[in-house]
C-alpha cells in the first residue's frame, strides 16, 4: 500500500478505479416496502451481487469487495441471522462454479470461526477451487469489522515483537499493512454505499483511508449496471489528492 507521500505524487483524474468496495445496504427496507419478510430482500440482494460481479469482470476491475455480514449483524433477530447463514451456504454452492468458470478468485475476509462447521467447510472449498484464478478477486466480508481487522493485525505484530523478530521502533504503516486484510491487493479506490445512509459502518477502516466515497439512495436489490456505471462516472470526475494539492492550488485546505 503506498504511503501518503507516494500517493501524493499520483494526483490525477483517474480513468477508473482498480478496486471497488461496496456496502450493500437496503435489503430489509426493500422487502418491507413490498410487504415481505427481510429474508426476501436478502435473496433479491444475491441477484444484485451477481450483477455487480459480472459488471466488475466486464470492466476489468482488479478487485471487488462486498460487505455481506458485519460483526455487529449478530445482534439481529436470531431467525434472520440463521436465514442469512443458510443463504450464504446456498449462494456459495450455486455460484462458485460460475465464478471459477469466469476466472474469478473468491476470498472470504473476516473471522469465520464463529460460523458453523458446514459454512466454514463451504468457504474453504470455494476458496480452494478458485485460488489460482487470475481475473477479478472477489472479496466477501463476512463477520468482518474494520476495528477487528486492525486489532488482529496488531496482535500479529505484538507476537513478532514478543518473539524478538521485530523491534517496536521499526513498526510503521508498512508493518501493519503486511498483516491487514487485502494487503496483497491494490488499495481501495472507490467505496459505494447503497440505501441512502452516509456512514462507513466499520468497513475497511484502514484500507479506505484515501478512497473516494459514493452514496446512493438506491436500495441494494435495485443496484444494477446503470447505478454502478454512474458511480464510476462520478469517480472519473474527481481529483485524487491523497493529502496534497492540485498544481494550481497552493492553499492548504
Amino acid at each position: 500500500m503506498p504511503s501518503e507521500n507516494q500517493q501524493g505524487s499520483q494526483n490525477q483524474l483517474p480513468v477508473g478505479p482498480r478496486h471497488v468496495a461496496i456496502i450493500m445496504d437496503g435489503n430489509g427496507r426493500w422487502a418491507k416496502h413490498r410487504g415481505k419478510l427481510r429474508i426476501f430482500g436478502h435473496q433479491a440482494g444475491v441477484k444484485s451481487v451477481r450483477r455487480a460481479v459480472s459488471f466488475s469482470v466486464s470492466h476489468h476491475l482488479d478487485a471487488l469487495t462486498l460487505y455481506a455480514f458485519s460483526s455487529e449483524n449478530w445482534n439481529r433477530p436470531t431467525q434472520e441471522v440463521t436465514s442469512l447463514m443458510e443463504l450464504f451456504v446456498r449462494a456459495l454452492d450455486s455460484e462458485v462454479k460460475n465464478l471459477h468458470k469466469h476466472n474469478v478468485r473468491l476470498r472470504i475476509i473476516g473471522d469465520i470461526s464463529r460460523f458453523n462447521t458446514r459454512l466454514q467447510e463451504r468457504i474453504r472449498r470455494s476458496e480452494h477451487l478458485t485460488e489460482n484464478n487470475t481475473g477479478l478477486t472477489l472479496n466477501i466480508a463476512a463477520n468482518y469489522g474494520g476495528r477487528w481487522d486492525i486489532i488482529q493485525s496488531v496482535r500479529k505484530i505484538a507476537e513478532q515483537v514478543q518473539e524478538g523478530v521485530l523491534r517496536p521502533d521499526t513498526i510503521n504503516e508498512e508493518t501493519l499493512c503486511r498483516y491487514i486484510c487485502l494487503s496483497d491487493l491494490s488499495p481501495v479506490d472507490l467505496v459505494i454505499r447503497t440505501g441512502g445512509e452516509h456512514r462507513i459502518s466499520n468497513f475497511l477502516l484502514w484500507q479506505i483511508a484515501y478512497a473516494e466515497l459514493y452514496f446512493t439512495d438506491v436500495l441494494w436489490p435495485d443496484f444494477d449496471e446503470q447505478v454502478f456505471e454512474g458511480a464510476l462516472n462520478a469517480f472519473a470526475q474527481r481529483e485524487r489528492r491523497f493529502g496534497g494539492t492540485t498544481p494550481i492550488d497552493t492553499d492548504v485546505s
